[in-house]
């Protein structure tokens, strides 16, 4: 049995998003293959040193509390989240949390507030709100899969030259409704506007990310056996079904 130590950013003010039930399908998955998850909450103020975790969870949150959550990622977590990513530790960043995963967030009133630079993008609020189910054909690991959630955000997302999209939008609007293109994976930074929550109608992506936070904690590759998945299908199809293709 191996524990993996997940760093959760700001679970009470990043949280709008079902954020904590993402938390809930890690933690089942895990536990059905006999591994197990600890959650350590890293709240503002607190410091992060580099190597304690595997994986990191960043949700969303309204512009308020996101504006204040930025400045403390900067001042106390910022040098310790870059370290972890050099060291092989995974994140995973929702919608609020994704643009500040970024270079930085432009708020529709002008302000500014800087990002971590985990991932090469920019994001500038637009005049209207991009809302709807979101469908998108992903790949990472060099597996390629449908991908379904909600988007809710005001946010212009674009990328540089240092991350490529997570997927392509097949229904939705995705990150700035013209390229095509939906969230960001530079490594093992992966950044998405889709939430609903995220993790239990997807658990193929679920289990690249606990992929990737067993082989930070263990040092190799660990298969994970196959789970009776036929629920988590059942929603998939559905979410699938529901838009209207673009």
């Amino acid at each position: 049995m191996s524990v993996v130590r997940l760093g959760h950013l700001y679970p009470d003010e990043m949280n709008i998003y079902a954020d904590r039930g993402n938390i809930a399908v890690l933690d089942a998955r895990l536990r059905w293959r006999d591994h197990g998850l600890a959650v350590d909450a890293l709240e503002p103020g607190d410091r992060l040193e580099p190597g304690q975790h595997d994986l990191f969870y960043l949700g969303g949150g309204q512009d308020r509390d996101q504006a204040i959550v930025a400045r403390d990622l900067v001042a106390t977590k910022a040098a310790g989240l870059r370290a972890s990513v050099e060291g092989g530790a995974a994140v995973l960043c929702v919608c609020g949390g994704y643009q500040l995963a970024g270079h930085g967030y432009t708020a529709v009133d002008g302000s500014r507030m800087p990002g971590l630079g985990l991932l090469d993008l920019d994001t500038v609020a637009g005049p209207t709100r991009l809302i709807g189910d979101l469908v998108i054909e992903a790949e990472l690991d060099g597996e390629r899969h449908r991908v379904v959630g909600f988007e809710n955000h005001a946010g212009r997302t674009r990328l540089g030259p240092g991350a490529r999209p997570l997927g392509t939008v097949l229904s939705g609007h995705g990150n700035n409704d013209h390229d095509g293109g939906e969230g960001a994976v530079a490594g093992r930074v992966v950044g998405t506007y889709l939430h609903g929550p995220l993790l239990p109608k997807n658990p193929w992506l679920a289990d690249v990310i606990l992929a990737w936070a067993l082989e930070h904690r263990t040092g190799s590759r660990l298969d994970l056996p196959p789970l009776d998945d036929e629920l988590e299908r059942a929603a998939h199809e559905v979410a699938v079904g529901r838009p209207t293709r673009r």
